[in-house]
């Protein structure tokens, strides 16, 4: 009997994976959460997606984006967009569904395992699509919260819906890992 190993990919909502693990009150320890799912299968690619400010020539993202791209993710990120809302209210927009539906649909007929970290309602119908080409969909956010950080609808489109809090043992960072901010110099 031939053993065929699962190819897996994930996709990784960053911004709405950050705040469902606050919302949970942990960091994500990055490298760890890699190494949990590179022990569920063969590990084919490990997409992370986040808006950066476009006018900020350091962003607190940077670091975080900078060690993921060494680190074995692929981050896929761009501009957040400003604008001003018919309120007069200053805006910003940096939605990354359709890049992370794009990939997750060119990459779907070389996986077995879609994981996909996000709660956001508006990935039912990706979900469904990857579905139809034979991949089995895993959600990963979580119910915890008050309200819900996953949509109702995504929830029950995937075929295995984890919470967050049952993963956070094996990939949540350690405290005492955290840098600790720099205090600034005089010159």
């Amino acid at each position: 009997m031939s053993f065929r190993s699962t190819h897996i990919a994930l996709f990784i909502d960053g911004a709405n994976l950050h705040a469902t693990a606050r919302t949970l009150g942990f960091d994500i320890d990055y490298r760890r959460l890699l190494k949990e799912f590179e022990g569920r299968g063969s590990l084919l690619r490990a997409f992370y997606y986040t808006a950066i400010p476009e006018d900020q020539e350091y962003s607190l993202l940077r670091p975080l984006t900078d060690w993921l791209s060494y680190n074995g993710y692929t981050v896929v990120t761009k501009a957040v967009k400003e604008f001003t809302d018919a309120s007069g209210r200053r805006k910003l927009k940096g939605n990354m569904d359709i890049e992370l539906a794009v990939d997750a649909m060119d990459l779907a007929g070389h996986i077995d395992q879609m994981v996909l970290f996000s709660g956001d309602g508006a990935f039912r119908s990706l979900v469904e699509a990857v579905q139809r080409r034979g991949v089995r969909v895993t959600v990963i956010s979580t119910i915890s919260g008050q309200p819900p950080m996953i949509a109702d609808e995504l929830r029950r489109q995937a075929d295995v819906f984890t919470d967050l809090a049952e993963l956070q043992s094996k990939i949540r960072r350690d405290p005492s890992e955290r840098p600790t901010p720099r205090k600034g110099s005089s010159a």
